[in-house]
């Protein structure tokens, strides 16, 4: 019987998101990860399956791509993380669609990977 090792640990990364990680510019992401580019299947997806939609109000957005939406229909928070900032157009008080399943937000005629922060 051989002797196991345990598992180094490891160190947490604290406020990062896994899709984060290994990107330089926001116009040179070719990443299909969560929160970069919206993959067209994932744009299929979420459109086909309409009851899997939340609405939300945001309630708070900065410039590191950090958004958080307000449920309509529960009390809840949620963060979410997109890669190129929203493209600027979230704005405090504007009403979106997160989508449960898919990972997409939707603003307006707008479609955005996120990723859970």
């Amino acid at each position: 019987m051989s002797h196991r090792e345990p598992h180094t640990p490891t160190e947490p990364h604290v406020g990062t998101v896994m899709g984060m990680r290994g990107c330089e510019s926001a116009t040179e992401c070719r990443s299909d990860r969560p929160g970069h580019r919206l993959h067209v299947m994932q744009e299929r997806l979420a459109g086909a399956t309409a009851s899997k939609w939340v609405d939300a109000i945001v309630v708070e957005v900065d410039s590191d791509g950090f958004a958080v939406v307000a449920e309509l229909a529960v009390e809840r928070l949620r963060r979410v993380w997109h890669h190129d900032a929203f493209d600027g157009v979230l704005v405090v008080g504007a009403p979106v669609a997160v989508h449960d399943v898919y990972g997409v937000l939707a603003h307006g005629g707008r479609r955005f990977s996120v990723a859970t922060a």
